[in-house]
């Protein structure tokens, strides 16, 4: 194992992890601050693939791709919340599943008859297709541009909630909505903006990882379940805590599919190394979050209401 092979896939990690985070970010915000289960978030990340993708072929502008996959996501998102989702606030959890697992079969099919079952690519320019020196090694430039990305919205997420009025009205109605309507605020219009919030920052994910992941349907399902492990590692309803789980587990998963193959080639022949590993490293995750939760329970940086 080399220094740049090592530095090469902490980088991954990391930027898997900063992947995750964007996706977590706004599922974090409708799960733990409004409380309602939103499965068909992944089908708002696959839309923002999308949209990122046609565009970006439309007009070659990469850049544009992603204003329309933000747009896309917020004014999806903002009809299924008056349309749908306002109407289940008051149900149980049971019932935001079964609602929302219909929007996922709704979406996909919609893709499929548009798009076809074919992977769509995303083209990249020149500058982003290129590398950058980090540390004496070559990385990809649009794997660090995913990066950068991310920290600048974690940075914004927590500005917006722990810094603005829309961000105390937000923490205030997640404990006593009664009293903050009672005081004049439209919570139903706040709701349905941190909604659409969330809704765009998924379509933000799903147009960042359009140009390194095929685009096509059902694309958001297997994301959605490491996204719900990042949700319960970090503390349900925190952002900060999405941020440091998503990187923890953006490591272990890169980390462990790297180089569990190479530690079991010590103790065994390479063809059981190398059918064991990646079966362990898909694993690892779902370990994790079994052993956080039993040291636990509320994850590791729970979110305190209403601070």
């Amino acid at each position: 194992m080399t220094t740049s092979l090592l530095l090469a896939q902490l980088l991954n990690g990391l930027q898997y992890g900063v992947l995750l985070f964007l996706l977590a970010a706004g599922l974090t915000l409708v799960f733990g601050i409004m409380s309602f289960v939103n499965l068909a978030h992944g089908s708002l990340y696959m839309l923002g693939a999308y949209a990122a993708a046609v565009v970006s072929v439309q007009t070659d502008s990469f850049a544009l791709g992603v204003l329309a996959a933000l747009a896309t996501g917020g004014v999806v998102g903002l009809i299924l919340e008056m349309v749908a989702v306002s109407k289940l606030y008051r149900r149980d959890h049971l019932d935001h599943v079964l609602a929302t697992f219909g929007l996922i079969l709704f979406f996909n099919e919609v893709v499929r008859m548009i798009w076809g079952p074919q992977p769509v690519f995303v083209p990249l320019s020149e500058a982003l297709s290129g590398t950058v020196e980090l540390f004496g090694f070559n990385y990809p430039a649009y794997r660090f541009l995913i990066i950068v990305v991310g920290l600048i919205v974690a940075v914004g997420s927590q500005w917006l909630i722990h810094k603005t009025r829309v961000g105390m009205l937000i923490r205030a109605g997640s404990v006593n909505p009664q009293m903050v309507g009672a005081l004049g605020v439209n919570i139903r219009l706040l709701n349905a903006m941190l909604f659409a919030l969330g809704a765009a920052l998924a379509a933000l994910a799903g147009a960042m990882a359009g140009p390194i992941m095929s685009v096509q349907s059902g694309m958001g399902e297997p994301v959605l379940i490491t996204t719900l492990v990042v949700i319960v590692i970090g503390g349900i309803g925190s952002v900060h805590g999405a941020l440091y789980a998503a990187i923890i587990v953006g490591m272990a998963d890169t980390l462990g599919r790297t180089f569990l193959p190479m530690l079991i080639r010590e103790f065994a022949d390479r063809e059981v190394a190398n059918a064991a590993g990646p079966a362990l490293a898909s694993m690892l995750v779902y370990l994790l979050m079994a052993v956080v939760l039993a040291v636990r329970p509320q994850g590791l940086f729970p979110a305190h209401k209403g601070q």
